[in-house]
């Protein structure tokens, strides 16, 4: 069920990939690199909404901000079935993906009620591979959608789906906060708790690394429309690209939950993330020194697709661990930074497309590079460490 709630969120990302270009055109974007704006507006708004519900969950429990946040998703989908401007589709967006943020965000809260430590990440991946089946099949669903109607009739999909999963929840999620946990809302409480989130070692490393490492994803889903099916000229197949490099994604997170508890979510992530870096890095050089060689381009992007795998549950993990009492408003703050941090500079990388991989292959290799610097201060200069459940739990 979470997988599916938090499945409403890339259902917004994946399906439209296909139909940037139709969307474009009939709006009557600007500039061709706008229509990038669809995407990212979407992902920006789900930085901004993880700010908000996270707090919410903490202080009214987890379900019933859940049910507010699919019931608006619903609604914003079908503002945008009947838009007729090219800004306003943007602003929507914005707005929808402010409410698609309430899934992933009371999800993770949900986790972190109920499990500790490896076994959280374990969870977490268990999750994303479910959820993970979305980008895979997502852009597929689009293109096909689009042989037999109209960019709106995507917008219809995810209507419809997300009153499956309002249905869904409201039935069948229990509520798993203990009301002795609930947190007052006020704007002290908020400040405080923010300060105990950016202050604390342990965790700051992990929260702002997985903001940069998902910079360079998100300016690869950003652009990516424009350098496969434009820059490499594969045109339609556009879709299967996306879906098959997604299909790496799902596998890496199913291969995380198996192994994470075993080798440890520190051990795991670390080596991904120096593997991420020297994949970047040849990203780069590849782009530089072959930039139409879409042979070159697609092994390596796949491979740092795969490595995200190994990566964002297990960063999300170890960074929730010193706020157990209270999580939704750490996952929240967390979430704003990696989600929306990521989505802007992701937006810049994405806006900096000039014609080939260039400027992608440069960010993910520098994004990186700067997130395995923000994990060495958190662990002390020391990688590949398995620390036990000794982390000191934060008050908030």
């Amino acid at each position: 069920m979470l997988a599916m709630v938090m499945a409403l969120q890339a259902l917004g990302i994946d399906a439209m990939l296909p139909a940037l270009s139709q969307i474009a055109q009939e709006l009557k974007a600007p500039d061709p690199n706008d229509r990038q704006l669809v995407i990212a507006s979407y992902l920006i708004g789900m930085g901004a909404g993880a700010l908000v519900f996270g707090f919410l969950a903490d202080r009214f429990g987890r379900k019933p901000i859940m049910l507010a946040g699919i019931g608006t998703y619903c609604l914003f989908d079908f503002a945008c079935i009947i838009i007729e401007d090219f800004n306003a589709l943007i602003m929507f967006r914005f707005v929808n993906g402010m409410v698609a943020a309430a899934g992933s965000v009371v999800a993770g809260a949900i986790v972190r009620d109920r499990f500790e430590g490896d076994a959280m990440a374990r969870t977490t991946s268990l999750i994303a591979v479910v959820f993970m089946i979305v980008p895979v099949m997502a852009p597929t669903v689009g293109q096909t959608i689009l042989l037999f109607a109209g960019w709106r009739s995507i917008f219809g999909l995810m209507f419809v789906f997300g009153v499956v999963m309002f249905i869904w929840v409201l039935f069948r999620l229990p509520e798993t906060m203990e009301k002795g946990h609930r947190q007052k809302l006020s704007i002290g409480r908020v400040a405080h708790n923010f300060r105990l989130v950016v202050t604390n070692r342990d965790a700051i490393g992990y929260t702002f690394g997985a903001a940069l490492v998902f910079a360079g994803l998100y300016g690869y889903i950003n652009c990516s429309e424009q350098l496969v099916a434009e820059h490499f000229g594969l045109g339609d197949k556009f879709a299967y690209v996306f879906g098959f490099m997604a299909l790496f994604m799902a596998a890496s997170n199913f291969a995380n939950s198996r192994i994470v508890e075993r080798f440890g979510a520190r051990r795991v992530s670390h080596t991904a993330l120096l593997a991420f870096v020297v994949t970047g890095a040849l990203q780069w050089a590849s782009a530089t020194y072959a930039p139409d060689n879409f042979w070159l381009f697609l092994p390596l992007m796949t491979i740092n697709l795969g490595l995200i795998g190994f990566l964002g549950s297990n960063f999300s993990s170890i960074a929730l661990q010193p706020f157990r009492h209270f999580a939704g408003s750490a996952s929240s703050l967390q979430t704003t930074v990696r989600v929306g941090g990521g989505a802007v500079l992701g937006a810049v990388v994405g806006a900096a497309y000039d014609g080939t991989a260039r400027p992608l292959g440069m960010a993910l290799f520098g994004l990186s590079l700067a997130g395995l610097l923000l994990i060495l201060y958190s662990e002390r200069g020391k990688l590949f460490r398995r620390r036990k459940e000794t982390v000191p739990q934060v008050e908030g």
